[in-house]
């Protein structure tokens, strides 16, 4: 998919325009609904456990795995609530009545409860849940919240639990990172849980606030998350803007990483799904890029991080598809850069 024709670009600025939307729900609505290949996280108690993914997951069963069906479906529900007189629109609406039933997601919260699952999409998936019901509640017209909300407060209650026994932030740049499953179940947590709200906060201010002089090795081979900006995306949310500054220059700025390290990353192979990785580490880092410019006001950096978030989606935007290792989740990363500041948030 070429997007970049379609990207209005000033010196610094990209639009997500309806051809680009439309483009990324075409991409979205194939895989959703896709059960296989599929890559299951499944731990299994018997043989009576032995049983494939739609039965096991009926509404998150397409899209390779779970985590990824369920922000291939934030993607469709986004981009019908930004474009909602777009053709794919009612077809997004469609699927949805289909799939987000009363059944289908009591059968997901019961998977969810079952004594094996304790660990199941911790913490990637579980924030991403709460993304998408994040989401869901701006659809007034639709019952799809309502009918999600007991395994987003399911999914809420174990997040706090999670934290309270998480001694150490987890800093890899893959699913089992700390501060990018922070960030998106803080968004939920906003308007919605007062006490997770805080424990993420309080939790973060521990593990993150006395942080300097980031040196780790970064990017890893196979990762699509910054370790060092992610946490500092979520530092931007948590402390004051006073704060954050001071902590952000002393994080990434004094040492000089970001202006010598933060460059985009190259993808030697887009079929193999662990390299594919690093098209969505160019997309994240231009999401935490462009979010932490704007957190640090006008800064003599803030020039120097909308550029290097321009760069690192340039690297990444022409590769949303063409090879499904890739494609079965990239457009929801390419999605949250372009998307104005409410709809990040």
């Amino acid at each position: 998919m070429q997007c970049r024709d379609h990207l209005l670009w000033g010196i610094h600025i990209v639009e997500l325009t309806q051809g680009i939307a439309r483009a990324f729900a075409r991409i979205a609505l194939g895989h959703v609904g896709q059960e296989f290949p599929h890559k299951l996280d499944h731990v299994m108690a018997s043989e009576a456990d032995v049983r494939p993914p739609r039965t096991l997951h009926p509404v998150f069963f397409g899209s390779f795995d779970w985590h990824s069906c369920v922000h291939g479906w934030w993607t469709l529900l986004t981009l019908r609530r930004k474009f909602p007189d777009m053709p794919e629109a009612h077809e997004i609406e469609t699927l949805a009545e289909e799939t987000f039933t009363a059944e289908k997601l009591r059968i997901e919260l019961a998977y969810l409860q079952r004594p094996e699952a304790r660990g199941f999409e911790r913490p990637y998936g579980w924030a991403w849940l709460l993304f998408l019901h994040h989401e869901a509640e701006r659809h007034g017209d639709r019952e799809w919240a309502a009918k999600m909300e007991p395994l987003a407060r399911a999914i809420a209650a174990r997040m706090e639990d999670y934290l309270r026994i998480l001694t150490y932030p987890i800093t890899v740049g893959t699913h089992f990172n700390t501060g990018f499953a922070l960030l998106l179940a803080r968004a939920w947590a906003e308007r919605r849980d007062v006490k997770l709200l805080s424990v993420i906060d309080e939790w973060a201010l521990a593990a993150f606030g006395q942080r300097q002089a980031y040196s780790g090795w970064e990017p890893g081979g196979d990762e699509f998350l910054s370790p060092a900006l992610s946490a500092a995306m979520l530092m931007s949310r948590v402390m004051p803007h006073g704060l954050f500054v001071p902590w952000f220059e002393k994080l990434v700025l004094e040492n000089g990483w970001l202006a010598r390290e933060c460059v985009p990353v190259t993808v030697s192979d887009r079929s193999d799904g662990k390299i594919a990785h690093l098209d969505g580490l160019n997309l994240s880092r231009s999401w935490a890029l462009r979010e932490i410019a704007s957190a640090m006001g006008p800064h003599e950096a803030r020039e120097m991080l909308e550029n290097r978030a321009s760069d690192h989606l340039a690297a990444a935007i022409d590769h949303v598809t063409g090879d499904y290792a890739g494609e079965h989740w990239l457009a929801s990363f390419a999605l949250l850069v372009l998307l104005d500041e409410d709809g990040r948030r």
